[in-house]
């Protein structure tokens, strides 16, 4: 593989994307070194995928120029986050924490609302499940400057940089998820405005802005599935992503769609599926 690429993408920010690029992780996996200036210690947020992790792992340490390492965090469990894991452990010797203890080395699993300390800000841990049960969210209300003066937040992917994210259904759920976006959402309360930093694709300005385009995105395929089943046999709950009816449905929603991305989305339509089914549209 060649090397990731690095960019400053906030004042308390370094995102170093691995070379992975695929229909899935769009660039390629965003990982986030956060140091507030003149910090002498740093965070690692998400490690990245495990083939080229050698080479990523390095753009990583060149980044850090020598300082110490407080914690890696996890944002969620898939192996284009995770599978570099073990190789920057042996690089960085640092706690690992994560929502799912699963995860963790030396270090107890992430709570929501805990605030941590490290690289000289502090961070706070926000559930955001959805894309996943596991996913977390990390808040930076200090890392203000314009033109986000409410800080930032790294979303993993439960928003991404760019386009929408998928639903991991049977782990992550619709109905999850808009609450997550509504949390989110809720992080830009005082109307100061919080900026997007994704696991994948570039930094957004607004995480409520986004929130709500992806809120809105979600209730239109809400109302393309109730009509697509309205008068249709009943279907069984819990929904089957695998089953005839859910890839009928997607081939009559995404008749184009690419092979590679046919399973994330007949999940995610599963997820929408699921949520018709047990609930009336918000």
């Amino acid at each position: 593989m060649s090397s990731s690429s690095t960019v400053a993408s906030s004042q308390f920010t370094t995102r170093i994307t691995q070379d992975n690029p695929s229909g899935m992780t769009l660039s390629g996996t965003n990982t986030y070194i956060i140091a507030a200036p003149g910090a002498d210690t740093a965070v690692i947020v998400d490690p990245g995928f495990a083939t080229g992790a050698a080479e990523h792992a390095d753009a990583v340490s060149k980044v850090l120029g020598g300082r110490a390492v407080d914690a890696i965090l996890i944002t969620h469990h898939h192996l284009d986050h995770t599978g570099a894991l073990p190789t920057f452990l042996k690089r960085f010797d640092a706690p690992v924490r994560a929502a799912d203890e699963h995860w963790c080395r030396d270090a107890l699993p992430l709570v929501n609302g805990e605030v941590l300390t490290g690289g000289g800000t502090r961070i706070r841990a926000v559930a955001t499940p959805g894309h996943t049960s596991d996913s977390m969210s990390f808040f930076i209300p200090a890392d203000n400057a314009a033109p986000h003066p409410g800080g930032t937040v790294l979303t993993g992917d439960t928003i991404l940089g760019e386009g929408t994210t998928m639903l991991d259904y049977p782990d992550g759920t619709l109905a999850q998820y808009f609450e997550s976006l509504a949390t989110l959402a809720a992080l830009e309360g005082a109307g100061r405005q919080v900026a997007v930093l994704p696991a994948h694709g570039p930094t957004l300005a607004s995480v409520a802005r986004t929130a709500q385009e992806y809120r809105e995105h979600r209730l239109e395929r809400v109302d393309q599935v109730s009509e697509l089943i309205t008068g249709q046999p009943p279907i069984l709950t819990p929904v089957d992503w695998e089953s005839v009816v859910v890839h009928d449905l997607s081939m009559r929603l995404y008749p184009n769609l690419p092979d590679v991305v046919r399973g994330p989305a007949m999940k995610t339509l599963a997820a929408t599926l699921d949520y018709v089914l047990h609930n009336s549209k918000d």
